[in-house]
């Protein structure tokens, strides 16, 4: 087994210039939907508009993987995809249509399920005398002394004691290798092991073997069992490495003699069925790997490898280990450095321990494989398009110095999101929900316990490593050594509940960003107040302590150094407990609006004011101009046109609280009583209804619906922790939430009733969505298109969001719309809205007009155009080029119902202001305007079609 593949052989000219894409296109790729499959869509994406395509993750990773995050070897191209030769031939078309290709990285974790991942097995067989021991956050000295020196491995379905006395685990022998078997699961025998079971072996030989044999078994035992213990902190990379050369040379001799010697191969047996038929030897030499296998419920508290968030079969990277580094990129680089790939999407980045440090490293090699001179500090363009997966809070900005081009969008989709709801009706909009439900928690409250719930429940084992090292900090101090365990174990829980981010970034070297020590104290204060209410358990001087220990702030050079150490694995779980108890326990909790329920959002927040979205773009412009916009990804909850809908809801509370209450009792006497409720619960009903408006199928086939929304609701309810979960499924709960979706859809009245529901928003639900897509594919940064999102995305969480896409009807689509765009087709595709071709449109017009006026889109200023609270308005300038954007909101208010599109005269006299005079086209109809003065009414804008794309000719 080798750590990286050989470099690829360049083809193609070394880029000397920053790519900055103007616009992308995400694909999922697995292995029904490869880079063959890729390529053939090629052309239709370059007619698109598209600048860059954006591959999601395409390295080695577990076989079958339907989203490629799982991986399982960075250093080789996902073979199911099509392998590095795969690759090669799609970018080299891609290249060919002038499209470049983005790929997305994931140096955070690795998928270790199955035994697919050779690092992590070869861990497991040598412990920390791995070479590759230093890939992987393990504590190899946790405080339960029985996993000293070994990995925890919870795989098991039940009780270690009832899996061996069940004769479930067994040893086995292959091709001089041996394993011990879990059902499927085979797993590595550390070496020292293997001498043991040899030994046994030489007693099973016939006295009439002959001595050759003895001797060369027996040198093997003797071999094996002599190799430097796991343990040995005394070893060198070069150590280790002759340690795995060594047992190599050893299995080649042992499968040797096992050829040639049909003895020793009846002797093996012999002595394996031994073994297995005797549960107390078999446990004594189970005891002696370098893991421990346990129940997998075990994992959540005794877990000592750092997972990417709760997921046991992805383990954290130490990529702050620049040779974990290195090994990682070399295959990256080497594709960056053939023109291969021009940019890269990096998942997860909160979860690295050093982000600034890592994108520094990842741009600077970037840098040496492109030939261009660059440095970190020392200002320019970036290497390397990247951007980074980054929830920013409402109020939270991206660090400047990060060597990173933006976020990956959600940020703005959050904002712009918002602005399709109306903020006015949230008082009648909270009083349905609570009268519905019965909630009467704020979304703060549930994020509060969602946090508390995931560190109790999920990740208490994280926490309880990041404690145990904050005790000993306290024990070499005599001011703090009298702190318990306990009492920090508390403090700690309480602090991270509270924490106002998703995490800070202190560096390794002390340096922090500006504001990061007034969000720990605002945590600490917060937490303090919430130890009040709760009696005042521990004394406040704790939370003192541990405030102290996050700022650094202790004059000593050696303690400080401590200090930091805690501190920076302390800002690793701040994250993934407030995505866990946020966006996967919260966010299904608290379901006043669930269009607002969406990763990068706040649901506290009701709505975005058109000044707020018009602030955020404006300093988007001027401090990340190319991040990325996003409307749907593969993580949203919903897809951009099921959340368009549901929005719909803020703007007319009385025709929502009609429609729930008439149904509240039918859904009563559907539902089940059960010893712990209803079910399903009144919260998962009113999921469901909101769930059930925004998919609504706009073709009007509901033949997979119910499955698709008896999916969801199951996942959502799991994922709430309020009456299932994926940890302990409630089956009769979940069976009768299934049956309480189809026979509610089996209703006729009910049916009835939705459907005339949905046909009264789904044009101005429509209207959001299209005013949303000219917004994204107008506003400063780089809009992304996620496949098939051309088109109407009414889909729903994954993975339902990867359901495959129409290319060939959606190539169709194109071809009439490249025949001639005018208002006559315009209006046509207005008129049959429901197929989606108008929002084929209005994407396909935004991007021709981005790819025929780049620098316009790409370093043009931003200009708010006040239109009044129905328009969110806004102009793009740049040395003589004008772009403006005139996008509706809110039409069903604005229309008051009385007709489906905000057209003509519906505006009244409303003005738009332009910066300047001129002829306007707008590029959606074909219409041209003369604009006198600067101003032109709206009603002649948008007296045919319900927005516009106006570009000064």
């Amino acid at each position: 087994m080798t750590a990286t593949n050989p470099q690829p052989t360049a083809h193609t000219p070394q880029p000397k210039t920053t790519h900055i894409p103007s616009s992308t296109y995400r694909l999922q790729l697995n292995r029904d939907f490869n880079f063959a499959d890729a390529r053939k869509i090629l052309p239709y994406l370059a007619r698109l508009g598209v600048s860059d395509v954006y591959l999601s993750p395409m390295w080695g990773s577990t076989p079958g993987s339907p989203h490629g995050y799982d991986v399982t070897d960075h250093s080789v191209v996902n073979p199911e995809l099509g392998g590095l030769g795969g690759l090669r031939k799609f970018s080299a078309r891609a290249q060919e249509l002038g499209l470049g290709v983005i790929v997305d990285f994931v140096p955070n974790h690795m998928g270790i399920q199955g035994g697919h991942n050779p690092y992590w097995e070869d861990v497991l067989m040598h412990g920390q005398a791995s070479r590759y021991a230093h890939f992987f956050d393990i504590s190899w000295q946790p405080l339960k002394r029985a996993l000293e020196g070994k990995v925890l491995l919870p795989v098991l379905g039940d009780q270690y004691g009832r899996v061996l006395e069940n004769g479930e685990l067994a040893l086995e022998h292959a091709g001089g290798r041996f394993f011990v078997r879990y059902w499927e699961r085979k797993l590595p025998m550390s070496p020292r092991s293997i001498g043991t079971v040899l030994a046994a072996v030489g007693q099973q030989l016939p006295r009439a073997a002959a001595e050759s044999i003895r001797a060369e078994l027996a040198s093997l035992a003797r071999s094996m069992e002599s190799l430097p213990r796991s343990s040995s902190d005394a070893l060198t990379d070069v150590d280790r490495l002759g340690r795995a050369q060594e047992l190599e040379v050893m299995t080649r001799r042992l499968r040797a003699l096992l050829e040639t010697s049909a003895e020793v191969q009846t002797a093996l047996d012999a002595a394996l069925a031994a073994i297995n038929a005797d549960p107390a030897g078999l446990d004594a030499l189970v005891g002696e790997q370098n893991y421990r296998l346990a129940f997998w419920k075990v994992a959540a508290e005794e877990i000592n490898y750092r997972r990417f968030f709760d997921i046991n079969d992805l383990a954290a990277l130490r990529m702050e280990d620049p040779r974990v580094f290195a090994w990682a990129h070399t295959t990256l680089f080497g594709l960056i450095r053939e023109g291969v790939v021009q940019g890269v999407r990096l998942d997860h980045t909160d979860g690295l321990y050093d982000p600034a440090g890592y994108f520094q490293a990842l741009q600077a090699g970037a840098a040496e494989a492109l030939g261009v001179d660059w440095k970190p500090g020392v200002g320019g363009p970036l290497p390397l398009y990247v951007v980074a997966e980054k929830i920013l809070e409402p109020g939270e900005h991206l660090p400047n110095d990060w060597a990173v081009d933006g976020t990956t969008g959600y940020d703005f989709l959050a904002e712009l999101n918002g602005v399709f709801v109306d903020s006015t009706h949230e008082d009648e909009i909270s009083a349905i929900y609570r009268r519905f439900t019965g909630d009467r928690l704020s979304y703060g409250e549930h994020l509060y316990r969602g946090k508390q719930l995931i560190q109790r429940v999920s990740l208490p084992g994280e926490v309880n490593v990041l404690t145990e090292s904050l005790e000993r900090l306290g024990e070499s101090d005599l001011r703090s050594r009298d702190f318990t365990l306990s009492a920090l174990r508390n403090a700690v829980r309480e602090v991270i509940a509270t924490f106002p981010v998703y995490r800070t970034y202190l560096r390794a070297n002390g340096d922090r960003e500006p504001g990061d020590n007034a969000k720990i104290a605002r945590a600490v204060r917060d937490a303090k107040i919430q130890n009040r209410r709760e009696g005042g358990p521990l004394d406040p001087s704790v939370f003192d302590y541990l405030a102290s220990v996050l700022t650094m702030d202790v004059p000593d050079g050696e303690t400080r150094g401590a200090y930091a150490d805690f501190a920076l694995s302390f800002q690793q779980l701040t994250g993934p407990v407030t995505a866990k108890g946020a966006e996967d326990t919260a966010f299904y909790r608290y379901a006043r609006l669930i269009s607002l329920n969406e990763v990068g959002g706040d649901p506290a927040h009701f709505g975005t004011r058109l000044k707020d979205f018009h602030k955020a773009a404006q300093e988007r412009s001027q401090r990340w101009p190319h991040a990325m916009l996003s409307g749907s990804t593969h993580d949203t909850k919903r897809g951009e046109d099921t959340r368009a809908r549901i929005s719909v809801i803020s703007e007319l509370p009385q025709a929502w609280g009609a429609f729930v209450r008439r149904w509240a009792a039918p859904i009563l006497e559907l539902s089940q009583e059960q010893e712990l409720g209803l079910a399903p619960s009144p919260l998962d009903s009113y999921t469901l209804l909101q769930t059930a408006l925004g998919a609504y199928p706009l073709s009007g086939d509901l033949t997979d619906f119910p499955d698709r929304l008896s999916a969801y609701l199951l996942k959502a309810s799991r994922e709430a922790k309020l009456r299932t979960s994926w940890a302990a499924p409630d089956e009769e709960y979940e069976a009768a939430m299934d049956r309480f979706v189809r026979g509610l859809l089996a209703d006729s009245g009910f049916a009835g009733a939705l459907r005339d529901l949905h046909t009264l928003i789904n044009p101005y639900g429509a209207q959001n969505g299209l005013s949303a897509t000219l917004a994204r594919l107008t506003a400063p940064g780089v809009p992304d298109t996620y496949q098939g999102s051309e088109g109407w995305n009414q889909s729903l969480v994954d993975p339902d969001n990867r359901r495959p896409v129409d290319y060939q009807g959606l190539t169709r689509r194109l071809t009439r719309l490249e025949k001639g765009v005018g208002l006559p087709l315009a209006r046509k595709l207005l008129g049959s809205y429901e197929d989606g071709s108008v929002k084929t449109l209005v994407t396909w017009a935004a991007l021709q007009t981005r790819a025929a006026h780049p620098e316009l889109f790409q370093a043009g200023s931003y200009r708010s155009i006040d239109a009044g609270r129905h328009l969110l308005a806004f102009a793009r300038e740049h040395e003589g080029e004008l772009a403006v954007t005139v996008a509706p909101r809110l039409t069903l208010t604005l229309t008051r119902q009385a007709v489906p599109w905000a057209l003509g005269e519906t505006w009244g006299t409303r003005q738009l202001t332009l910066p300047a005079s001129g002829t306007f086209e707008n590029v959606l109809t074909g219409e041209r305007f003369k604009v006198r003065g600067g101003k032109i009414p709206v009603a002649k804008v948008l007296e045919d079609f319900p927005l516009a794309l106006l570009v000064k000719r």
